[in-house]
C-alpha cells in the first residue's frame, strides 16, 4: 500500500519560486573591487529569469556543466539559480586550487561555458587554452581594472543579459534525483574528485540548515556567508536564506579582515560562517567594532581553537560554534547545541561542547568503525574511523560506475576521520587518519596536541606532522607562529605543553614560521610541511 500524497519533485524551482513570491522585498548586498552593491530578491529572480534565457542564447544544453569561477556575489546567487532550475548543473571552481588541479577538473567535468569574476581572469584566462571543453567565458564585472582579452569567446554578462527577453515560463524538474550541482574535493592525496549533488540532496540541506538545533536561520537573520560559494556551495547558505526569505551579505572580493568585519558591522550580520584561518584573522579588530547583531558563528573546516573561541566570547558575547562536514556530505553533517544534559556545566565546559562537532543533523547518520571492523561504543573515549550515511551522503564519485574504496559494501562514507562518540552522541573529531602520529606504538592525535599549543596565548597559530624516528617509529613536529612581540621559545612551548598533555606527546622538535601554509580551502596544508621537513628547509627563526 502506498500514501495518497501529491508526488512533487523536492527540486530547487521550489526554494526560486518561494523567495520570489514570498520574499521580493528583501535585501541581497554584495562588496565590490570599487565599493558595494544592494539590491532586492526581487531583483535577483528577474536577473535569474533573464539568465535563464541567455543560457538558452548560449546554447547550453540540458545537462551541460556551468563552470563559475566567482566570488560571494549577487550574479553568483543568479548562477546558483538558473542553472540547476532550468536542468543545467553549476559546477562551482576554486581558483585557488594549483594550476594542474583546475585544468583537470575543468576537463573532468567537461564544463560547457565558464562563468568569471573579471578580477579572476589574471588567473583563468591564461589556462583557456588548456582547456578542452568550454565555447564561451563569461566575465562578470566586479570593478576590477581588468582588461578584458581580444577574443570572440569572451562574453559580457550584463551585455548578455540586456540582449534576452525575460524568461517568463515556470522552472520545472521532473525528477527530484536530477543532478543539480557538482563540487569538487581538495584533491590533497591525488587528482581531485567530483562529488554530484541532486535537486533532492540540496533541497533536504538547505532545509536542515533552518531547524532549531541545527543553524535555526530564519527569515529575521542576515545571514553572510564569509566561506566561499566555490567552496561546498558556501556550506549551504545561500539556499537556507533563500528558503526562508534571510537578507543575504556577500562580501564579493573584499576579502581582507578589515573589510569583512565592517561589513558585519554595516549591515548587522546576525549569522555568518568561515573557516578558523578567517576568525583568526578578525581577532585582533573585534574590540573596535560593533558586532553585537551576531548571533551565532559557524567555525567549520578545522578544530575550533577554545583559546580563540574564548576570546569571542570574550570580545562579543558569543563563542566560536563548531560545524563537522565534507564535500561529500553536502557538506553539513554535525552541529552542536546545549543540550538538557549540559545545563549544569560550568562555562568553559559548555564552551567547549560549542566548540566539538556535535551530533549528526536530522536524517543523517554517524558510527565509528574500529581497526576489526566492527562498530565501537559510543563512550566518548574508544576511536575509530568516522563513517555517515544519508540522503544528503555522496554514494559515489564522479566516474566511479560502482562506489570506490571511501565507501564501504553496505554504503557508508569512509569519512577518513578518527573520532569518538560519547552516550548522547557527540562527536570528537580525534585526527585525520593520514594526520595520526604513531609513538612506540601509541597515537597521539595531532589535532588535540594543536589545540593544546594553540591554549598559550602567546601562540597565534600551530600545526603538528609526524616524522620518522629511529627509536620511536614516528615524533611529533610542531610548527608553530608566535604572536608578534611575546620572544616565545621552543622551551615555552615544551614547558607550557606539560600542563595540558601527556609527557610523551611533547615534541622535541619546535619550529617556528611566520605562517602555516593553507589548503585553497584555507586548512593547514601539512602535506606541504612534511614536505618542507623532509627536504630539510632551514626554519624561519
Amino acid at each position: 500500500m502506498y500514501g495518497l500524497m501529491q508526488e512533487h519533485a523536492l527540486a530547487l524551482p521550489l526554494v526560486f519560486r518561494r523567495v520570489e513570491q514570498y520574499f521580493g522585498h528583501k535585501r541581497v548586498v554584495t562588496g565590490r573591487v570599487d565599493g558595494e552593491s544592494a539590491v532586492t530578491w526581487a531583483d535577483v529572480c528577474a536577473r535569474t529569469r533573464r539568465l535563464a534565457a541567455a543560457l538558452d542564447r548560449l546554447g547550453v544544453p540540458s545537462g551541460a556543466r556551468v563552470g563559475t569561477f566567482g566570488w560571494n556575489s549577487q550574479r553568483h546567487v543568479e548562477l546558483y539559480l538558473a542553472v540547476p532550475c532550468t536542468g543545467r548543473v553549476l559546477h562551482t571552481i576554486n581558483h585557488r586550487l594549483f594550476h594542474e588541479q583546475i585544468r583537470y577538473i575543468v576537463d573532468d567535468a567537461a564544463d560547457d561555458v565558464l562563468f568569471v569574476d573579471r578580477s579572476l581572469l589574471p588567473t583563468v584566462w591564461p589556462l583557456a587554452e588548456s582547456f578542452r571543453s568550454p565555447r564561451h567565458v563569461v566575465v562578470m564585472d566586479d570593478g576590477a581594472d581588468v582588461p578584458l582579452p581580444d577574443d570572440p569567446r569572451i562574453v559580457g554578462y550584463e551585455t548578455l543579459l540586456a540582449e534576452v527577453s525575460l524568461f517568463d515560463g515556470e522552472f520545472s524538474i521532473a525528477d527530484e534525483n536530477t543532478a543539480a550541482a557538482l563540487c569538487y574535493t581538495s584533491g590533497t592525496t591525488g587528482n581531485p574528485k567530483g562529488v554530484l549533488y541532486s535537486h533532492r540532496s540540496m533541497v533536504l540541506h538547505a532545509l536542515l540548515l533552518l531547524m532549531t538545533d541545527t543553524f535555526g536561520i530564519s527569515e529575521r537573520d542576515v545571514v553572510m556567508p564569509v566561506v566561499p560559494m566555490f567552496h561546498v556551495n558556501a556550506w549551504g547558505f545561500p539556499y537556507a536564506a533563500m528558503l526562508c526569505g534571510a537578507d543575504l551579505v556577500l562580501p564579493g572580493p573584499a576579502m581582507r579582515p578589515a573589510e569583512l568585519i565592517t561589513q558585519m558591522e554595516r549591515h548587522r550580520v546576525t549569522f555568518t560562517g568561515a573557516v578558523p584561518t578567517v576568525w583568526r584573522g578578525l581577532e585582533p579588530l573585534l574590540a573596535d567594532h560593533d558586532l553585537s547583531s551576531l548571533r551565532m558563528i559557524v567555525c567549520g573546516g578545522g578544530a575550533v581553537d577554545d583559546a580563540l573561541s574564548r576570546s569571542y566570547q570574550q570580545a562579543i558575547g558569543i563563542p566560536l560554534t563548531n560545524a563537522w562536514g565534507m564535500t561529500e556530505t553536502s557538506p553539513v553533517v554535525t552541529v552542536p547545541r546545549l543540550a538538557t544534559v549540559h545545563d549544569d556545566l560550568d562555562p568553559d565546559a559548555q564552551r567547549a561542547v560549542i566548540g566539538s562537532p556535535g551530533l549528526a543533523v536530522p536524517l543523517t547518520e554517524l558510527r565509528v568503525i574500529g581497526e576489526d571492523g566492527t562498530e565501537v561504543a559510543w563512550d566518548g573515549s574508544t576511536p575509530g574511523e568516522l563513517q555517515a550515511a544519508g540522503p544528503t551522503i555522496a554514494a559515489r564519485y564522479v566516474g566511479e560506475e560502482r562506489p570506490g574504496p571511501a565507501f564501504t559494501d553496505d554504503g557508508w562514507l569512509r569519512t577518513g576521520d578518527v573520532a569518538t562518540i560519547d552516550g548522547h552522541g557527540y562527536v570528537r573529531i580525534v585526527d585525520r587518519t593520514k594526520d595520526l602520529v604513531k609513538s612506540g606504538g601509541e597515537w597521539i592525535p595531532s589535532v588535540e596536541l594543536e589545540g593544546a599549543i594553540m591554549a598559550d596565548p602567546r601562540v597565534a597559530e600551530a600545526a603538528v606532522i609526524g616524522v620518522e624516528h629511529p627509536r620511536w617509529g614516528e615524533r611529533p613536529v610542531a610548527y608553530v607562529v608566535p604572536k608578534p612581540g611575546t620572544g616565545l621559545t621552543a622551551d615555552d612551548v615544551r614547558e607550557h605543553l606539560t600542563s595540558h598533555v601527556a609527557r610523551w606527546w611533547i615534541p622535541e622538535q619546535v619550529i617556528f614560521i611566520s605562517e602555516i601554509p593553507k589548503t585553497a580551502t584555507g586548512k593547514f596544508a601539512k602535506r606541504q610541511l612534511r614536505l618542507q621537513h623532509r627536504q630539510d628547509i632551514p626554519p624561519e627563526e
